[in-house]
């Protein structure tokens, strides 16, 4: 037998646990990255209202801890009727979280982009949505690729905290599985699962490096 045959003997189980954290991450990252863009809209927002409502959000979800948010989603909403599995539960909070991290980076990338193109989106009739949409945020991305790519490593990490949550055959949950369960050796286990979590963050900040380059040389 040797050190690693706790790892070696259940491949299956480990690579059916990365394809679940990746369900996981992918999820995350769509759902982030849409809403923290939206957030950031409102934070540039020419209505009141509309700062105030995406000051607060930023305020709150980057000064409360994951895990916070991660028990209020899986406890308090189904107290007021929300209901859903705790997978679902466990996205929607790192989605929440991370968003208000996406919306400060993509709000750092508008706040780049020279107040003139914005007042010529504006002089030739454009709405602020559209200008916005049209003219400020294409250019804006191309600025904010390497913190936002700061902010989804973190979030593929943090991963493993909603893992801890009852989502179930993740990463974290082989853990549960084959040391808590089968009494099996903690270290080979434990450097399994790094090795999952290496196997999608190294990946993702090649791929993310890569699109930076291109995005640098487009600019």
């Amino acid at each position: 037998m040797t050190y690693f045959d706790p790892v070696l003997s259940n491949l299956g189980l480990f690579g059916n646990a990365l394809l679940r954290t990746l369900e996981i991450v992918l999820y995350g990252a769509l759902g982030s990255l849409v809403l923290g863009t939206i957030i950031a809209g409102f934070r540039v927002s020419p209505i009141p209202p509309l700062r105030a409502v995406g000051t607060a959000w930023v305020t709150l979800f980057r000064n409360c801890p994951l895990t916070i948010v991660l028990f209020f989603c899986a406890f308090a909403l189904p107290e007021i009727g929300i209901n859903a599995s705790f997978f679902w539960f466990g996205i929607l909070g790192l989605v929440l979280y991370t968003s208000a991290f996406v919306c400060e980076a993509v709000r750092s990338g508008i706040n780049s982009v020279s107040a003139g193109q914005a007042e010529a989106a504006r002089a030739v009739g454009l709405t602020f949505t559209q200008s916005l949409g049209n003219v400020v945020l294409p250019q804006a991305l191309r600025t904010v690729v390497p913190p936002l790519g700061s902010v989804i490593i973190a979030m593929i990490k943090n991963s493993a905290i909603v893992g801890a949550f009852g989502v179930g055959g993740d990463l974290f949950s082989v853990y549960q599985t084959l040391v808590a369960a089968r009494g099996l050796p903690v270290v080979p286990v434990l450097l399994g699962m790094a090795a999952g979590y290496l196997l999608i963050t190294i990946p993702a900040g090649i791929g993310l490096g890569v699109l930076e380059r291109k995005v640098a040389v487009a600019r």
